[in-house]
């Protein structure tokens, strides 16, 4: 019967009182909820990732839900949600909740009243790259009982390697290697203005360096087997795969099978080269997972993609002397400085890189078997209807990287990742939603894909499980480089992502070209190094960006990493005396605003 008009019908506090109690009576796990509530939302997950079934009442959409709230804090003297209670007992909030988890108070209120079996380990890490190794050395360090998986899925041509991760085998060291290669050609043309006279005609014999490379990541290989071994941890050549929580199974190359069970797991997969779904690409074309151990000279070779990777080998092809094309679909080098990653193809381009833009590759066809063999290209244009074809005897694919995660089990164990592109979101911890894995590196879902990031997160995450520490990875300012012909160097904002983030008017943009005194001997590229700083006229003219493409760029950027670390201005810059004569010092000079407009090419050092 409704109340009559003008009133309000009053809870049935006798009857609210009963359905609360019996909804706890009557549930293993009862979730008293908001659905808005991300603190609601981890406590399921929690139990979700301990295949436990729970009962969740979401107070917001509930009819006298505001009530049942009363009832609650008259029943546990707790306003918040969640609030949680297992076989009858109030277990609280969200942060009560993941306490009696890690003191395994959790565990006995859900009837699990056998003892359970001790973990084989504290620690066990999936992917034995950069970052996984220095998470499982500093936790062995601290006293823990650690192992590490790695294994390496050959390539659709059968390329595999050992132990250390991309950065090792196929990425950071070979390529700066080969890059280092290269430039030598470069000093080798320069040195005749310098006086050096040589008649033996100089050519590259790209065997002989390939050996030389592999010989020396050989060795550190070794000696990341030697350091596990010195640090007591266990290491397995083994595919890891979770098969329920706190298990996995690890699969060796002969298909022999093992179990093991820790307390917590570190996921440091890393990330493999990206296809491009199109007819003959995995059958006849290479990624860089292939370049750096090729055993014979690549030739003619097309370059697919406008990434640092596609870049970088481009680059350094060309300096060896080979004839280089890039495919690119639309802007190079994403994510950075548009400005600079221009320059970058504008120097590549007058150093004998030819760029074919807006066409992507349709089909990869044999035309000719051997080492390297003839393939022809069919590509299309992204803007129109327009079909090209060409031969080459390598085609190289850099158009991205996908994160290994989407065969290790994850879903076995409800750990999520995003759909789109494989990457593990996490918090500020590196946790994941399942409480006991972590995850490092690469595979972080909007963090920076570089090796020493992944190594700093490793360490700190070690430390702080067992160490005591609070110290959590700072990805904010972490400089980089790109290894192309000319380096490109930068930290902090991009001048697009700054004044996207604080408004044009707000920034003052300082620049100008320079030459290194070393080039100019050989007369060689004038005004085509360039410097920029981007300053934040809100907040003193601190230093937000900072830009170089110049040689050695990477050298001279991470000295500024670490000023802008800590606070650099624009006025520290000009107090700083520069050392003279380097590239690095145009820093301390700069005095040429883009707003102004003014000339900024350079008539001498």
């Amino acid at each position: 019967m409704a109340p009559p008009p003008g009133q309000t019908r009053l809870p049935d506090w006798d009857g609210l009182k009963l359905r609360v109690r019996t909804l706890i009576a009557t549930h293993r796990v009862m979730i008293f909820s908001k659905s808005y509530c991300p603190y609601c939302n981890k406590v399921k997950e929690l139990f979700n990732s301990l295949h436990v079934e729970y009962y969740a009442l979401e107070l917001d959409v509930t009819d006298d839900g505001a009530s049942i709230q009363q009832v609650l804090v008259e029943l546990t003297n707790q306003r918040t949600v969640p609030n949680v209670f297992v076989n009858g007992t109030h277990v609280g909030g969200c942060d009560a909740t993941y306490q009696a988890y890690q003191d395994g108070s959790l565990q006995k209120l859900l009837g699990d009243n056998q003892i359970p079996e001790p973990y084989e380990y504290d620690l066990i890490i999936i992917g034995g790259g950069s970052g996984g190794l220095a998470c499982s050395k500093e936790a062995a360090a601290l006293g823990k009982k650690v192992m590490v998986l790695d294994y390496v899925v050959p390539t659709p041509l059968g390329t595999s390697w050992g132990l250390g991760g991309t950065c090792v085998n196929v990425g950071c060291i070979p390529k700066k290697l080969m890059h280092q290669a290269a430039l030598l050609g470069q000093a080798l043309q320069d040195s005749r203005k310098y006086g050096w006279q040589y008649e033996e005609q100089v050519k590259h014999n790209w065997e002989t360096m390939v050996e030389a490379i592999q010989n020396y990541i050989g060795s550190l290989n070794w000696g990341y087997r030697v350091s596990l071994r010195e640090k007591s941890v266990t290491y397995l050549n083994s595919y890891g795969e979770f098969v329920e929580p706190h298990k996995i199974k690890a699969t060796n190359r002969k298909g022999q099978v093992t179990y093991h069970t820790a307390e917590t797991f570190v996921l440091a997969t890393g990330e493999r080269p990206r296809y491009l779904g199109i007819p003959g690409d995995k059958e006849f074309c290479i990624t860089s997972d292939d370049l750096f151990s090729l055993p014979y000279c690549p030739g003619k070779t097309l370059v697919v993609g406008a990434s640092y990777v596609a870049l970088e080998c481009a680059g350094f092809m060309a300096g060896l002397g080979l004839d280089v094309t890039v495919m690119v679909r639309s802007i190079l080098l994403r994510g950075f400085d548009q400005e600079m990653a221009e320059r970058v193809g504008a120097y590549m381009e007058t150093h004998g890189v030819k760029f074919i833009r807006k066409f992507v590759p349709v089909q990869v066809e044999q035309l000719e078997e051997g080492m390297p063999g003839r393939l022809k290209v069919t590509a299309k244009s992204t803007e129109g209807p327009e079909i090209i074809e060409e031969e080459y005897n390598t085609v190289l694919i850099a158009v991205g990287r996908d994160a290994c995660t989407r065969n290790i089990g994850l879903q076995t164990i409800g750990v999520k990742i995003n759909e789109k592109n494989g990457k593990v979101p996490v918090n500020d911890e590196e946790q994941t939603n399942v409480p006991y894995v972590y995850a490092i590196g690469d595979i972080l879902d909007g963090k920076l894909e570089l090796t020493p990031v992944a190594i700093q997160a490793g360490r700190l995450l070690a430390q702080r499980l067992y160490g005591g520490s609070s110290r959590k990875c700072d990805y904010i300012n972490v400089p980089t480089t790109v290894f192309t012909p000319l380096e490109y160097g930068s930290c902090g904002y991009p001048e697009e992502k700054a004044i996207e983030e604080y408004g044009q008017q707000n920034l003052e943009v300082y620049h100008t070209l320079f030459w290194p005194l070393e080039w100019t001997v050989p007369g060689r590229d004038n005004n085509t190094c360039y410097a920029k700083i981007i300053c934040n006229k809100q907040d003193n003219n601190r230093v937000i960006g900072l830009h170089v493409l110049g040689p050695n760029a990477g050298e001279v950027t991470q000295g500024f990493a670490a000023a802008i670390k800590c606070g650099l201005t624009k006025e520290l810059l000009d107090e700083t005396i520069g050392i003279h004569p380097t590239c690095a010092e145009v820093f301390t000079t700069m005095n040429i605003t883009k707003a102004s407009g003014q000339d900024i090419t350079q008539k001498g050092c």
